[in-house]
């Protein structure tokens, strides 16, 4: 039985796996992959992204009530700090697409098997505590900025942040604050979730890894967040229905944006 660890790998080291440096072209090329993912069988592909248009109308139907409007936005934005979380099981369908094994859609529950998973769930805690943060904050904005009264009407709601200069205010130190924490979980989980599902380095190689990869290629990966915030615009303009199929390509994507960047396991 293989034992219980979290922070190193299986041998109780921190592994260093080499990175590439790749071009903005890369990125492309590993979201048309991903793309051609979806579309081998986007039957339970579309499934599976069901989660996330389904907790998003959740979300907007919790938050629709005056007390709670001041956090629609940032939890519809914000949802996206634990969007790769829910994209574990995309990432397991495109290895085994990639190995030439069975994808069939019950495939993606695998990962609960993974050696890494105490690992896995060591960066969910992770991505959740920094989604709670970011409510915590954007509530504190929001009292600070504009007060403590809750909104009379989501038409009252609108008008105080279109037309107001606190309302203004909000918005731009809102998205600022925002920004910073899509960076962090940007360049700390680009290649993490992929990474512990090919090989099981322990969640602290897995972390170093993704910043290392995200220094040595900026550029290309800030046009990848560039890509997933535009997708999730873009997904979530329709009551999140888009996401349905934003989020498989992008899940699938990720996977083999991970392959471009890391090199591979050397088995000796």
């Amino acid at each position: 039985m293989t034992a219980f660890h979290v922070m190193a790998g299986a041998e109780g080291t921190v592994a260093h796996p080499g990175i590439r440096k790749i071009t903005v072209s890369d990125v492309f090329e590993a979201l048309y992959r991903g793309w051609d993912d979806f579309c081998e069988k986007p039957s339970h592909y579309v499934f599976l992204g069901l989660i996330y248009p389904i907790a998003g109308v959740v979300l907007a139907a919790w938050s629709s009530g005056a007390n709670m409007l001041p956090l629609l936005y940032p939890l519809a934005s914000g949802f996206a700090l634990i969007g790769p979380v829910a994209a574990i099981g995309l990432y397991e369908i495109s290895r085994r697409r990639e190995a030439g094994m069975d994808t069939s859609w019950r495939h993606a529950l695998d990962v609960r098997r993974s050696a890494a998973i105490p690992s896995i769930l060591a960066l969910a805690a992770m991505l959740l505590a920094l989604f709670v943060m970011w409510l915590v904050i954007a509530q504190s904005l929001y009292v600070q900025l504009v007060g403590e009264m809750p909104p009379a009407s989501i038409t009252a709601f609108l008008n105080g942040i279109l037309s107001t200069e606190a309302g203004w205010n909000l918005i731009l130190v809102g998205n600022a604050v925002g920004f910073v924490f899509a960076v962090i979980v940007l360049s700390t989980v680009v290649v993490s979730f992929p990474l512990l599902l090919d090989r099981d380095v322990g969640a602290v190689s897995a972390v170093q890894t993704s910043i290392k990869a995200t220094l040595v290629n900026p550029v290309p990966v800030a046009v990848w967040g560039l890509i997933v915030a535009c997708g999730l615009v873009i997904g979530s303009i329709p009551v999140f229905v888009g996401l349905a199929v934003i989020m498989p390509v992008l899940g699938h994507a990720t996977w083999h944006l991970y392959r471009k960047m890391i090199e591979p396991l050397q088995i000796k």
